[in-house]
């Protein structure tokens, strides 16, 4: 396989955080939570009653009415984002040979709100109510297909499943087909958890918070975190050969993809491992196929798990490879939850835009001290000095993931 660069020309982002990818960075950098109350469905008896929510989002924008009825939510972000993100790269797909284009998404749980209305016209009025959809729409691959049919990319598509750590593995997936003679592939993946059919799902996981006030529901690597709070939306990218961006005209890249890993800690299918070893042997790893060092490392977007175990399992990891306060932590999400699938695929947006406008975006709702080992970034820091990054993600069951992305030779895009 030859070493193609893969670069990343376009951003998507339908989150809490706004839809676009201004509107997504100019949100984070007000440092405000949110992570409000859930208002569309009572959450009486359901683990948590606060979620990271995607506001004024209007489907029928981005989905068309006869498309709507076939699919889930989490499918209606995820072509909203991947529309944006080929918008943002500047890349029409129907000028191009569609063998050349591919798509890969990463899902956690499909189409839940889809899947509980056909579940609920069964037992309610019988077969006869469930729709044609309901084998196709609630599907994991349903979001992958459906941005394939549309935009027309035959080239290799698939969907992984990973939890968390998806979109990492998604990215890597879609290096490889770069690598390989692909030309562009839409990558990353969105979630839309909100249902109480999706919420009882989650109901055995103690990591779940159940704080009730947004202020302190979600507070990752706190002495006194009670695990953390779920989000809606996530992030789509166009990761593209960097030789054939060039010749296309496509905008200068926000990053190149420079290196990933996955393992798995081999565990349990529930419980978290026993230690960190997995994890930071993923990081390392990333690190190492990118061809650098720790040092050469400006920052890291956390996985931050919320739950205190799985925090010290973290930091811990990051100490090991990086030394205490070795590297500066960044941790956006505690502005809107953990979003299953689509949390490292927003992280990645994150990373991107770091390295194009040179900044570190801030927490919300945490605070460092001193005899911290992390330095965890709760302020905005500009003039950040970053040429490499490092994104971290982790899903139930033992999946570690990370990707480094690092400044293009081009430098810094013009944001």
């Amino acid at each position: 396989m030859s070493a193609r660069r893969g670069v990343i020309t376009g951003i998507g982002v339908v989150a809490p955080t706004g839809t676009g990818v201004r509107t997504h960075w100019e949100s984070t950098l007000q440092r405000i939570g949110r992570i409000v109350p859930i208002e569309s469905f009572d959450t009486t008896g359901l683990p948590s009653s606060l979620a990271g929510q995607v506001t004024g989002f209007d489907e029928s924008a981005h989905v068309d009415s006869k498309l709507r009825v076939q699919t889930d939510r989490w499918t209606w972000l995820a072509l909203a984002a991947g529309r944006l993100a080929l918008d943002d790269a500047e890349l029409d797909p129907a000028r191009y040979d569609p063998f050349d284009l591919s798509v890969v998404t990463a899902s956690s749980s499909g189409g839940n709100v889809f899947g509980q209305r056909e579940i609920h016209n069964l037992w309610k009025e019988g077969p006869q109510a469930v729709t044609a959809y309901q084998s196709i729409g609630w599907f994991y691959a349903a979001s992958s297909g459906q941005l394939s049919i549309r935009d027309q990319l035959k080239g290799a598509c698939g969907v992984l499943v990973a939890d968390g750590a998806g979109s990492l593995d998604a990215l890597a997936q879609a290096r490889r087909l770069i690598g390989r003679g692909t030309k562009a592939v839409l990558v990353g993946g969105t979630e839309a958890p909100l249902s109480p059919y999706a919420m009882a799902c989650q109901a055995g996981r103690d990591t779940l918070s159940g704080d009730k006030d947004p202020a302190t529901a979600y507070r990752p690597f706190a002495a006194d975190a009670p695990g953390h709070v779920l989000g809606e939306g996530g992030a789509l990218v166009v990761l593209e050969d960097a030789e054939w961006a060039a010749r296309r005209g496509a905008p200068a890249p926000y990053a190149d993809v420079l290196g990933t890993a996955a393992t798995h800690d081999a565990h349990h299918p529930t419980r978290l491992a026993a230690d960190h070893r997995q994890l930071a042997r993923a990081v390392r790893e990333a690190v190492r196929r990118a061809g650098l060092t720790p040092d050469d490392i400006d920052a890291v977007f956390a996985d931050a798990a919320g739950d205190q175990a799985a925090d010290r399992h973290e930091c811990a990891a990051l100490v090991e490879v990086f030394g205490r306060r070795g590297v500066p932590v960044a941790v956006p999400k505690t502005a809107t939850g953990r979003l299953n699938s689509g949390g490292a695929a927003l992280d990645l947006s994150w990373a991107a835009l770091a390295l194009a406008h040179d900044t570190l975006p801030p927490s919300v709702n945490l605070t460092a001290r001193a005899d911290d080992e992390l330095d965890v970034v709760t302020e905005t820091r500009e003039r950040a000095g970053l040429r490499a990054v490092l994104v971290v993600a982790r899903g139930a069951g033992g999946f570690n993931s990370a990707a480094v992305l690092g400044l293009p030779a081009e430098g810094r895009r013009t944001v």
